[in-house]
């Protein structure tokens, strides 16, 4: 069977049909020896020999999903750091994963919560990808009391450095005496896009707890556990909108 490059890579859970795309076209994938710069080109699934940094790939038959609590102080990365920070590669021998997945997204290396592992290339694509907008809840805590008129202002939306955002949803949770408890919904998959937000209207966030994306939710889960995910759900976040 002849298929895609790109698609190739995501189906052997190596990583994202995006990710494999920024592989190709820097010239880190290589088809019978040699490198091939374009995602679009087809590979003969049963003969030729695909090579990402001098690593054999195959396609992955069994299809994992793991949801994951991951803690503060890891960066949501597979291998090693230049600057000796944690990355998942650390995170999954302390908690005993030892599927072949990688992760979906990223989560900042100072939040914590929900992050989803696979192997499946085609499923983080449909999860990962802005034009699928799909949504991620998180519960924020942010430095400072937060008062009607900046709230209200919160819910309209902004303009940041890149561009208008809008949460799809924003509640206050609860109040302390020298912070707020926030509970928002937001599609975009900008970088840092919740911190930069409550920023911009001067509460910076003291802690960053991701809870939902889609339909997968955290539930029970407590820092550095992480459980296999239903298969009815990645079917509903599977189905095309």
């Amino acid at each position: 069977m002849r298929m895609r490059l790109n698609r190739f890579i995501a189906r052997s859970g190596y990583c994202s049909r995006r990710k494999a795309d920024v592989l190709i076209e820097s010239g880190k994938v290589k088809v019978n020896g040699k490198v091939i710069k374009d995602f679009s080109y087809k590979v003969d699934t049963e003969k030729d020999i695909v090579e990402i940094d001098k690593k054999i790939i195959k396609l992955e038959n069994r299809k994992t999903y793991i949801k994951l609590y991951k803690p503060r102080g890891y960066l949501s990365q597979l291998g090693t750091d230049r600057f000796g920070r944690k990355t998942l590669t650390d995170l999954f021998k302390e908690v005993g994963i030892k599927e072949n997945v990688f992760p979906v997204g990223r989560l900042d290396y100072e939040s914590e919560g929900l992050l989803l592992l696979t192997n499946d290339g085609d499923f983080a694509n449909k999860v990962a990808h802005p034009r699928n907008k799909v949504r991620k809840k998180y519960v924020v805590k942010v430095k400072g009391r937060v008062n009607l008129e900046k709230f209200n202002r919160m819910r309209k939306g902004t303009f940041l450095e890149d561009g208008f955002i809008k949460p799809d949803e924003i509640k206050i949770l609860k109040k302390g005496k020298n912070h707020t408890w926030l509970e928002i919904t937001i599609h975009s998959g900008k970088k840092r896009i919740i911190r930069r937000f409550t920023k911009h209207f001067g509460y910076p966030v003291e802690r960053l707890i991701r809870t939902e994306i889609g339909f997968i939710k955290l539930d029970n889960l407590k820092e550095k556990n992480w459980a296999y995910i239903d298969q009815e759900i990645i079917n509903r976040m599977s189905k095309p909108k």
